[in-house]
């Protein structure tokens, strides 16, 4: 198991940019992963779940969204969405490139929105989705809720979400994910907020996604 940077820029596209983590014993499929908001593909969240992925025997690209590539530091411009998606759609092009496995999609926060977004407006894109930490509302704005394309999402997806997350309440996300057609599963971690990842699961977790995962993705017997 190994990562190295990863560069894929071919002319007239969105570059894609970031880090691969090639498994010992590639089952073939692979899982692209992108970050928040306020961070980059270096998030330890994304680098603890690439490295559990790829001990599993799936492909990781963990990346930066355009915005980022764009500016070091701060949220995304107003505006940017568009491009973020389409840099999440050059990443799922790269990796078909790379291989003939399935193809699994994923991010936390506002990367997983973008994530579902992109989903939403191409069936069939991708095969999964894996979404931590969805930001279904900004914090203390219950009514301001980001659902608009979910009635269009015809991708199974796979919510991993904090009990205390500011974001949106356990209720929330379970009456939230009834708006969409596809198959979809929340996977509650009791002891996390927002950043899914602290102190105290940083060893557990990343397992227990895996394994959430891999029974959503393949319906794999725990």
């Amino acid at each position: 198991m190994n990562s190295r940077e990863f560069l894929d820029a071919p002319p007239n596209e969105v570059p894609v940019r970031g880090y691969l983590h090639l498994p010992t014993h590639p089952g073939g499929d692979c899982l692209i992963l992108t970050h928040g908001a306020g961070a980059n593909c270096n998030a330890p969240l994304l680098v603890a779940l690439a490295d559990a992925f790829c001990a599993s025997g799936i492909t990781v690209l963990r990346c930066d969204l355009p915005f980022r590539q764009s500016r070091p530091h701060g949220p995304p411009p107003r505006g940017s969405a568009e491009r973020d998606q389409q840099g999440l759609r050059a990443a799922v092009a790269s990796m078909r490139r790379q291989g003939t496995g399935r193809i699994f999609l994923g991010g936390h926060s506002y990367g997983g929105r973008q994530a579902s977004m992109l989903a939403a407006a191409e069936s069939g894109l991708v095969e999964k989705l894996l979404l931590l930490s969805y930001p279904l509302h900004p914090p203390q704005r219950p009514s301001e809720l980001r659902t608009g394309h979910f009635l269009d999402l015809k991708t199974p997806a796979l919510f991993v979400h904090g009990v205390r997350d500011g974001f949106a309440s356990t209720d929330e996300m379970t009456a939230a994910l009834k708006l969409i057609p596809a198959r979809t599963e929340l996977f509650s971690i009791a002891t996390a907020g927002h950043e899914l990842l602290t102190k105290k699961n940083h060893d557990d977790l990343p397992k227990k996604v895996v394994q959430a995962f891999r029974s959503f993705a393949y319906n794999e017997v725990a």
